[in-house]
């Protein structure tokens, strides 16, 4: 269970913090990437299907743009927070500088429940959005993209209002568009494919056969379901998700010892990712609450749902079994609780590593807008894979060079990079 008293962005700085101490930076360059460099709050106001006008707090954090415009999603959640946008504009500058894309990061909010909202009322919200911010975000300056609960059709509302505000086609302003209208092939895998890219070279590094694996993921979202589809191709297998149950207000594990079915399941969830748990229960899943999937005795874990899912109160539930945690949400492991898992002896791929794929195939979306010439799916995904492989060998190799933990290493690369991009523009 997450922590009332957690505050992502405090857990960011101290990720920070420690990073700046391994680098010795000076007491400006940490003052300047320790808090976001601009930030814009604003309410939206909504006339509602009923006719009813409500009012929605939106955001936009840039954390910093010295390696290029600020990249970063935005998600719809009824209990978003300045702060956790905060702090998951920090993770997009490390996760676009540990890829090494020319890029920076931002991140975005509306606090609503797009459950209980309207098709309508969802257009007329991203559209809200982008009217308070659209002079501060564009393809040369700040980039959103979707992220929890928003998705390639907000994106495409938001572009369009983009355009008439701008007077002008900008195809590169937002990424997730829909294929068609100027999205990216293999931009729906990008980010499953990605964490499962980075588990294949860390099980080569372990000398571990991907056969011989099992996993359980928390979530059946879009990343989930993703990772689960390639995780599955090179043979392993999953025998635990969870997901959110909307009804309930709760989440539920579905456990199948042989091996959960992907298709049978991605037949029963709904388009927020939640599981039908009376069918699933008919096709023979066990139905746990959702906290089980961190108990389970596998070799994998990847928690691929919301940020603070394993805490200094949860992490003793963790098997002795589990030879990998592979971080595929942002921010799922508080501080405490990593240093657990290091203690433990479990090799962790930290989250703005193991989740790259989204952005690395973002910034190939931009790159094809911009230039409004695509690219085949294959070429995407090989392109992918190249970038993903490397960026993981990069972190590792710093990591065994220096004997510390993978987070460590690429908070290392990543701080160090962005830092050096500060100096090198005399900001500091």
């Amino acid at each position: 269970m997450a922590q009332t008293n957690y505050n992502p962005f405090h857990a960011a700085q101290l990720q920070f913090d420690n990073a700046a101490e391994m680098l010795d930076l000076d007491q400006a360059t940490r003052d300047l990437l320790r808090n976001p460099i601009r930030e814009f709050h604003f309410h939206i106001p909504v006339r509602m299907d009923d006719g009813e006008v409500k009012i929605f707090q939106g955001y936009r954090v840039q954390h910093n743009d010295a390696r290029g415009p600020a990249k970063g999603g935005l998600r719809f959640h009824p209990q978003e927070t300045i702060d956790t946008v905060r702090a998951l504009s920090m993770w997009m500058t490390w996760k676009t500088a540990v890829a090494d894309l020319p890029l920076g990061g931002g991140k975005g909010g509306v606090v609503c429940d797009p459950h209980n909202l309207s098709a309508t009322e969802q257009e007329r919200i991203c559209r809200g959005w982008v009217r308070q911010v659209y002079k501060n975000i564009g393809p040369n300056t700040d980039i959103p993209a979707p992220d929890v609960m928003t998705n390639s059709q907000h994106m495409l509302w938001m572009l369009d209002e983009y355009e008439v505000l701008a007077g002008a086609r900008y195809p590169g302003a937002i990424t997730g568009k829909p294929v068609g209208m100027g999205g990216s092939l293999g931009r729906t895998e990008a980010t499953g494919y990605g964490v499962i890219i980075t588990v294949r070279e860390a099980l080569k590094e372990l000398d571990i056969s991907p056969e011989s694996t099992t996993a359980s993921i928390q979530g059946f979202g879009n990343v989930s379901q993703y990772a689960i589809e390639l995780y599955q191709q090179m043979g392993g297998k999953v025998v635990c998700v969870s997901a959110w149950d909307q009804q309930d207000q709760t989440s539920y594990a579905f456990k199948k010892d042989d091996g959960i079915d992907l298709y049978e399941l991605r037949a029963i969830t709904n388009s927020f990712g939640g599981i039908d748990k009376e069918k699933a229960a008919e096709l023979g899943y066990s139905v746990l609450p959702g906290d089980k999937w961190l108990e389970q005795e596998v070799d994998i874990l990847i928690p691929a749902a919301l940020e603070n899912q394993i805490t200094e109160e949860n992490v003793s539930s963790i098997s002795s079994k589990v030879k990998i945690l592979a971080e595929g949400a942002n921010g799922p492991t508080t501080p405490a609780a990593s240093k657990i898992i290091d203690e433990k002896g479990i090799f962790t791929i930290p989250d703005f590593l193991a989740n790259a794929g989204g952005v690395v195939c973002s910034y190939f979306e931009q790159v094809q807008s911009n230039m409004n010439y695509f690219w085949e799916k294959e070429e995407v995904l090989s392109k992918l894979d190249t970038k993903m492989t490397s960026s993981y060998i990069a972190v590792s190799n710093f990591a065994l060079e220096n004997d510390m933990p993978m987070r460590d290493a690429a908070y290392a690369i990543s701080v160090d990079r962005v830092a050096q991009a500060c100096h090198d523009r005399g900001w500091v």
